[in-house]
Order: C-alpha cells, then structure tokens, then sequence
C-alpha cells in the first residue's frame, strides 16, 4: 500500500497532461502511485499517458461522465493511505507530496491538509494566493474555515489530500453538480471536521477566469451548490458569509449575460452585511458598466496587473 494514491481525472489536456504527470513522478517523497480515469477524451490526452509505460501509473478508461463521477471512479480504485488530488493541467513542485506528509505528521486531528499555492493568471503572469487569516511558517489548525476562504480557496483540487474514509464519510463529489463539485466537497469537509494548513507553497494553479462567461447553462448548478446549504447556515455566521460572497459572484456572472431575473433571484438571498463597500457598489452596477470593468479587468491582467474585489 503506497502513503499516497494520486487521483488525476483526464479529459482533452493533450498539451498540460504529460507535464502535469511528470511533476509528480518527479516528487522527492516517492512512496505514491498514480490513478488516472479518463473521461472519453477525444483528443490524445490517453494515449499520451499510456505512452509512459510506467508501474506507479493505473489508467482507467470510462466514457464522457463529467469531473465529479471521474474523481469518485479514481477514489474507488485508489489504495493509498491518503489521497492526494491533482487537476491534470496544473503543476506540482517536487516537495509537494513531502510538505503534504508534514502536514498530515503535524495535525493528525485534521481531516483536509492543504499546502500554499502560487495562480498563473497567464503565460509569464503568477501571482501568490492571498487567504483571510493569519499565518507564519508552520503547519496549523485553521480555526475559522469558512472565514478564512473568502479571498483566494484555501483548498483546491490540486492543493490537498485526505482520507479515504472520511471522503466517504461525507458522501464524496457531488455528480448532480456539473461544476463546483470541488468547492462542495470542501464545505462538506468544513461542517464536519478540521482542516490543516501548510503554508509551504508547493503548487501552480493553472487559473482559468472564473468569470468567465461560458457554460453559462452551468449557473444553474452553481446557485443550487450555494443554496444546498441554506439551513447549515442559519447557525454559522462565518459559513453564511463565505456562500454570501458566492452569491455575489453569481449576481456579476447573471447580469453579465444580461439574466436580470436571474440576478434579483440570487441577489435577493444576501445579507449586505457580508460584503465589502466595493462588492456592494459592484453587485449594484449597472450590466454595461460591469461589462465595460470586465474588459479592463482582463486587459490589466493581460498587462500583468491583477485587481480584485477584496483590495
């Protein structure tokens, strides 16, 4: 039995996959193996990884079922101590799996272990991840999750590892949700356990614009994840602000595709409260206004100057 079993769901990364696979097979703490489920590519992501030939590395063929059932698949198969979850477009530094042990070594009460995380905005832009708490240069319990995510996520889908008992615990990856299902997952985890923190940054996320206006049909999705956990809320200040500014993303992406009924439906579930005097003053424009603020968003990142909503 390896410590950890590295879940990779595949689909159409023909030019990430390689270099993604070989971060890992690169990693100083080797006691791993590699389970990846591809998900009906259609482009030469599988074939690319067969093309490694290596024992540490199990493949899986399924046909095209989404994110959430490819990630359940690969956890089912999976026989590590621990699973450590890896995006197949995104890069680990070689300490990653070693500083994710330290983690796990430091705060064995936890139930998610999270390590630091660097966002490529794009080529030749990286910019550090930024967190709502405070932290030095050890491993830590956070003591407020909810609070403490609202900036950047905390966990990401390429930054963490945990048990696989305690993944089932909470009924895996949602395959209702055809996007968010890594963000339930971490709320699920949050209700019901600690989660550790290394700040060591060991990983590159490969950001896509979460703004961004396609797989406009997955909104849908996007308010149910927020609503699922209404009644949770009710009880949890810190939780209620954390779905809030989920929300407020929602209302910017339903009156950027000009979905005002859409956008009051969201809105209306708020409490002003929870945010900032530039995300009131941003949930309240005017679409044209929000669309002209959305092309210099993009223009000032692709000038290597990024702004966000909490500065």
């Amino acid at each position: 039995m390896s410590f950890f079993s590295v879940i990779i769901p595949l689909y159409n990364k023909e030019k990430y996959v390689l270099k993604t696979i070989t971060s890992v097979l690169q990693q100083s703490f080797q006691n791993f193996d590699i389970v990846i489920v591809d998900d009906g590519s259609t482009d030469q992501s599988l074939a690319l990884v067969k093309s490694l030939n290596n024992d540490k590395i199990t493949v899986i063929q399924q046909e095209n079922q989404g994110a959430s059932i490819a990630r359940n698949t690969a956890i089912a198969a999976s026989n590590g101590s621990y699973i450590a979850t890896l995006d197949a477009d995104d890069i680990w530094d070689k300490n990653h799996l070693l500083e994710l042990k330290k983690c796990i070594n430091t705060c064995p009460e936890a139930i998610l272990f999270c390590t630091n995380y660097n966002i490529k905005r794009h080529d030749g832009f990286i910019t550090k991840s930024k967190f709502n708490f405070e932290y030095d240069n050890s491993c830590l319990i956070i003591n407020d999750f909810f609070k403490a995510n609202i900036i950047n996520f905390i966990p990401t889908s390429s930054s963490v590892a945990f048990k696989k008992q305690d993944f089932l615990k909470v009924n895996g990856y949602n395959t209702t949700l055809r996007t968010g299902q890594d963000i339930d997952l971490w709320i699920k985890f949050g209700l019901i356990g600690k989660i550790a923190f290394n700040p060591k940054i060991t990983m590159l996320y490969n950001f896509f614009d979460q703004s961004s206006l396609s797989n406009r049909d997955y909104n849908e999705d996007r308010y149910l994840l927020i609503n699922n956990y209404k009644n949770e809320a009710q009880n949890n200040a810190s939780l209620k602000k954390y779905l809030d500014i989920n929300r407020y993303a929602l209302v910017i992406r339903y009156k950027l595709l000009d979905q005002p009924i859409d956008a009051k439906k969201a809105k209306q579930d708020i409490d002003f409260k929870n945010l900032n005097y530039k995300q009131k003053v941003l949930v309240n424009c005017p679409t044209s206004i929000l669309i002209g603020l959305k092309k210099l968003h993009s223009f000032l990142i692709k000038n290597n100057i990024y702004l966000s909503a909490f500065k």
